[in-house]
C-alpha cells in the first residue's frame, strides 16, 4: 500500500472520530443555539479533517497526471465550498457557516505568514548579486514585456468596448498580476518537480527574484501615487518613512540579534528554545507593524526571514521545527480556504470571462517571449529556453494571497475573483506536464567523447571526482587514490565534492571552496574533509591536484550536482560511497536516500562510476606513513565492459611498488556470462595484455578459477575473506545461467550479482569493495560496447 493511501486512511480515521465527537457534543447540548462560534473547536477540527481528506485524496489522484499539490488543494476547497457541496443549505450552515470560517481563515493567514517567513529564511539575499547579467535580463524582460502587452490590451478594451465598471477597473490589475513571477512560487514549483538544482532551476530562481523586485517597485509607485492623489503628499511621505524605519529596525535590530544567537551556538549543538521563541514573537510583531503602516504582513514576514541567516544553525533549526507543520497542515488549509471562497455560480456574464482570459493569455505568451529572448541570444537551446518561459509563468501562493486581499478589500468582486482563481488553476495545471515533457535535465549529462579509464591515455592526467558525505568516507577514498599510482607521467586531477542535504535554504548551492587564511579553532565538517585531501595533495606534490567543492541540495536532485560537476570538469571516473556504512561493533547503518542518489548517478553519469564499499576496517592511508605496507588488490573478472574497465583501472596500479595485484579470472565449461561476439573478443584481448604484464611484473599475479555453478563462485569469494585490502569487480554482467543463479538472492540491485554478494552483511571479508560501471551513455552511440568506432581519444 502506498504512503499516500496510508496517510489518507489515517486522516479519514481522524475525520470520522472528529465527526463522532462533534455529533455527541451537539446531541448533549454542548453546542448551544445555532451559532457555531459558541463552540468553535469541534467545528474547526471537523473542517480541518475534511480539508485533509479531500486534499490528500485528490493529490493521490492528480499526481498520476503530473499535477502539483496546489491544484488538488484548491480543487478540494472548490468541492467543499459553495460551488459543489456548499449548494446544500444544511451542509453550508453546519460545516462551513460564514461566521464559522473566521477561525479557519485566521489559521490560514497565520500559515501563509509562517510560510513566507520560512521561505525568506531559506533565501540567500546575496544570490541576486551573484546571479550575473543573464538572470537580470530575463527577470526584467520577463516582467515588462507581458506587462506592456497586457497593459496595452487592457487599455484598448477599456477605450473601445463597453465594459462593466467592475471589469473595467480590474483589467489593469490583472495585467500587473499576470506579469508577476514570484520567487516563493518558483521555489515551491521547482522543488516539487525536483528541478531545484538543475541548470534551468537555478536560472529560474535567480530570474524570479528580479521579476519580484520589478513587480513590487511598480506596486510601490502605484501606492505612493494613489496616496498622494487620494489623501496628501504628507501621507505618502509618512508611509515611506515608516517603511524605512521598519527596514532600519531589521538592519540594526534583527540581523545583529540573529548573528549573536549564531555565535553563541556551539558547532553541532542545537539552537536554544528561547531563540526560536524570540523569532516567533518578532514575526508576529513585524506582521502587525506591516499591517499598521499599510505594506502587508506577508511582505514584512518575508523580509524578516531574509534578515535571518540561512542554513545552520538558526535558519536550519527554524525550518526543521516548522516546515513540516506548515507544509502538511497550514498551507493546505490556506489553499483550500481560497477554494472555499470560489463560487462558480457567481459568474453571470461570459463576456467578463472572455475579457479577463484575453489579458491572461496575452500576458502568458508575453512572458514566454520576454523570458526566451536573453537565453536564445546566449545560445541556449530553443527547447530549454521555451521550458524556462513555461516555468516563469507558474502561479501559486503569492497570486492567491494577492487575490484574497483584493477580495477582502472589495478591490475585485466575487465574479472576478472566481474567474482569476480558475485561470490560475488552468495555467498551473497545464505548466507542470508541459515542463516534464519538454525538459529533462539528465540529457545535458551526455558526453561527446569516451570518458572511461579503458580509453584513457596513460600519458595524461586522470580526472577523478570523489563524492563525500561525512568524514567517515574519507579514509577509504584516500586509500583508493593512493593505490591509483599518481605519477609525473599520469597525475591525478581530483575534484572533491562534499554533498550536504539542503536544510534551511530555498536555493541549492554548488560552490568552490578555498582554504581559509585564518584557521578557526572549531573547523566545520567540510573543512575537516577538505584538509585531509589537501594533506594528501601535499604528500603527492606535483602528482595530485585537488579542487574542493561543496554541494548543498535536496537528496532527490543531488545527482544533478554530481553529474554537472563531472561534465564540467571532464571527469573520467566518479567515486561515490555505498549507501551502507559499517560502524564500530559490526553494526551497519543504511540510508535509502543515499541509495536513491547512487542509482541516479549510475543511471545519468557522463563517465565511468565506482561505488566504494567501506567495511570500516580501513588502515590509515598507507602511503602517508613513514614505512608504507603492501596494499593487496584483487580483481574479479567474469567478462563484459564493466570488468574490462576494472582491469584497466588495475593497470594503473602496475608500477606502484607498494601494490600487489591478483587477477582472478572465472571460467566454466558452460557460458559464464552472456554477451556478443565482439564483447568476447575484447575480453580476450585485454586478458592477453594483462597476462603479458603479469609475466613481467612480480607484483602482479594471474589465477584462473574453474566454477561449475553459482555455488562454485560463492566458494571462491568466501575463500578470499581477509586476504585482500581491496576487491574490484564490474557491476553488470550479461545474462547466463550462472549469473541468474547468483542473482536470485540479490539485495542491492545497483551493485549487480557479484557486487551484491561482496556487500552482503554475512560476507565476512574485511576488504573494501569497488564496484565499477563503465560509461553507459554517449552521443551517437546506443550501445558503446558493440560499436566498431571505439578508440582512445583525448579527454
Amino acid at each position: 500500500m502506498s504512503t499516500d493511501n496510508k496517510l489518507t486512511q489515517e486522516v479519514m480515521k481522524v475525520g470520522s472520530s472528529t465527526c463522532s465527537i462533534f455529533g455527541r457534543l451537539n446531541s448533549r447540548g454542548i453546542w448551544f443555539g445555532d451559532d457555531p462560534l459558541d463552540f468553535s473547536l469541534p467545528l474547526l477540527l471537523l473542517q480541518l479533517s475534511l480539508i485533509c481528506i479531500f486534499s490528500r485524496s485528490l493529490h493521490a489522484l492528480f499526481k498520476n497526471i503530473d499535477q502539483p499539490s496546489i491544484v488538488s488543494q484548491i480543487v478540494a476547497g472548490v468541492i467543499l465550498g459553495p460551488s459543489v457541496l456548499g449548494r446544500s443549505a444544511a451542509y453550508a450552515v453546519k460545516v462551513f457557516p460564514p461566521k464559522g470560517k473566521i477561525l479557519l481563515d485566521t489559521l490560514a493567514v497565520f500559515g501563509l505568514m509562517l510560510f513566507v517567513f520560512l521561505l525568506g529564511v531559506k533565501t540567500d539575499p546575496t544570490i541576486f548579486f551573484k546571479s550575473g547579467k543573464r538572470p537580470l535580463a530575463i527577470g526584467i524582460l520577463g516582467f515588462f514585456v507581458p506587462y506592456a502587452l497586457a497593459g496595452l490590451v487592457a487599455f484598448v478594451l477599456n477605450h473601445f468596448l463597453s465594459l462593466d465598471h467592475d471589469i473595467s477597473n480590474v483589467l489593469h490589475l490583472v495585467a500587473v498580476l499576470q506579469s508577476l513571477t514570484s520567487f516563493p512560487v518558483i521555489a515551491s514549483f521547482l522543488a516539487e518537480l525536483k528541478l531545484l538544482n538543475s541548470e534551468l532551476g537555478r536560472l529560474a530562481s535567480c530570474s524570479s527574484i528580479v521579476s519580484d523586485m520589478c513587480h513590487w517597485f511598480i506596486v510601490a509607485v502605484r501606492i505612493a501615487t494613489r496616496l498622494t492623489i487620494a489623501r496628501s503628499l504628507r501621507t505618502a511621505i509618512g508611509a515611506t518613512l515608516s517603511t524605512i524605519l521598519l527596514v532600519i529596525f531589521f538592519v540594526v535590530g534583527i540581523r545583529p540579534a540573529a548573528l549573536w544567537a549564531i555565535r553563541n551556538t556551539p558547532e553541532g549543538k542545537p539552537v536554544k528554545e528561547i531563540y526560536i521563541s524570540v523569532v516567533l514573537i518578532a514575526l508576529l510583531f513585524c506582521g502587525f507593524m506591516g499591517e499598521v503602516i499599510g505594506i502587508n504582513a506577508f511582505i514584512t514576514s518575508f523580509v524578516l526571514g531574509l534578515f535571518i541567516p540561512d542554513g545552520p544553525p538558526l535558519g536550519a533549526a527554524l525550518v526543521e521545527r516548522f516546515d513540516c507543520f506548515v507544509s502538511v497542515l497550514l498551507m493546505p488549509t490556506f489553499f483550500t480556504s481560497c477554494g472555499l471562497k470560489v463560487d462558480i455560480f457567481a459568474i453571470k456574464n461570459l463576456k467578463n470571462v472572455g475579457m479577463i482570459q484575453l489579458i491572461v493569455v496575452v500576458a502568458f505568451f508575453g512572458k514566454i517571449i520576454g523570458t526566451m529572448l536573453p537565453p536564445i541570444l546566449c545560445r541556449m537551446p530553443l527547447r530549454d529556453a521555451f521550458s524556462l518561459g513555461i516555468i516563469m509563468n507558474s502561479k501559486g501562493i503569492t497570486e492567491l494571497a494577492i487575490l484574497v486581499r483584493w477580495k477582502e478589500h472589495n478591490v475585485i468582486n466575487e465574479d472576478c475573483f472566481t474567474i482569476l482563481v480558475i485561470s490560475l488553476l488552468i495555467v498551473t495545471g497545464a505548466i507542470t506536464p508541459l515542463t516534464n515533457a519538454l525538459y529533462d535535465p539528465s540529457k545535458r549529462f551526455l558526453a561527446y567523447k569516451r570518458r572511461t579509464i579503458l580509453h584513457h591515455r596513460n600519458d595524461e592526467e586522470l580526472r577523478i571526482l570523489a563524492c563525500i558525505h561525512t568524514t567517515d568516507n574519507v579514509r577509504a577514498v584516500l586509500n583508493l587514490l593512493s593505490a591509483s599510482n599518481p605519477s609525473k607521467e599520469s597525475p591525478i586531477n581530483l575534484a572533491v565534492l562534499h554533498l550536504i542535504k539542503l536544510v534551511g535554504r530555498a536555493s541549492p548551492l554548488l560552490i568552490a571552496c578555498v582554504s581559509r587564511e585564518n584557521k578557526s579553532q572549531y573547523s566545520t565538517q567540510s573543512e575537516q574533509i577538505f584538509n585531509a585531501f589537501r594533506k594528501f595533495e601535499q604528500h603527492y606534490s606535483g602528482h595530485v591536484i585537488v579542487h574542493c567543492y561543496k554541494g548543498i541540495s535536496p537528496y532527490a536532485t543531488m545527482h544533478n550536482d554530481v553529474c554537472s560537476l563531472a561534465l564540467e570538469k571532464r571527469t573520467t571516473f566518479i567515486v561515490i560511497p555505498f549507501h551502507k556504512q559499517w560502524v564500530i561493533g559490526g553494526r551497519v547503518e543504511s540510508s535509502n536516500t543515499l541509495r536513491h542518489l547512487n542509482n541516479n548517478v549510475l543511471d545519468k553519469a557522463p563517465c565511468s562510476v565506482g561505488v566504494l564499499i567501506d567495511r570500516g576496517n580501513q588502515r590509515k592511508p598507507w602511503s602517508i606513513l613513514g614505512k608504507p605496507s603492501m596494499y593487496r588488490v584483487a580483481v574479479l573478472f567474469f567478462g563484459g565492459a564493466d570488468d574490462r574497465e576494472v582491469l584497466a583501472y588495475a593497470g594503473r596500479m602496475y608500477d606502484d611498488h607498494n601494490v600487489l595485484i591478483t587477477l582472478l579470472r572465472f571460467y566454466s565449461s558452460t557460458e559464464i556470462v552472456g554477451g556478443t561476439a565482439r564483447s568476447k573478443i575484447l575480453d580476450t584481448e585485454i586478458l592477453s595484455q594483462f597476462r603479458l604484464n603479469a609475466f613481467r611484473n612480480q607484483r602482479v599475479s594471474y589465477q584462473e578459477e574453474m566454477v561449475m555453478d553459482g555455488n562454485g563462485v560463492l566458494a571462491v569469494l568466501r575463500s578470499m575473506e581477509n586476504a585482500y585490502d581491496l576487491v574490484m569487480v564490474g557491476r553488470r554482467h550479461q545474462d547466463s545461467k550462472l549469473m541468474s543463479d547468483l542473482g536470485k538472492c540479490i539485495e542491492h540491485g545497483e551493485l549487480g550479482a557479484i557486487g551484491d554478494i561482496l556487500a552482503a552483511k554475512d560476507f565476512r571479508g574485511a576488504a573494501s569493495v569497488l564496484v565499477v560501471q563503465q560509461q553507459t551513455k554517449l552521443w551517437g552511440l546506443n550501445d558503446p560496447e558493440d560499436s566498431t568506432r571505439l578508440r582512445r581519444v583525448n579527454i
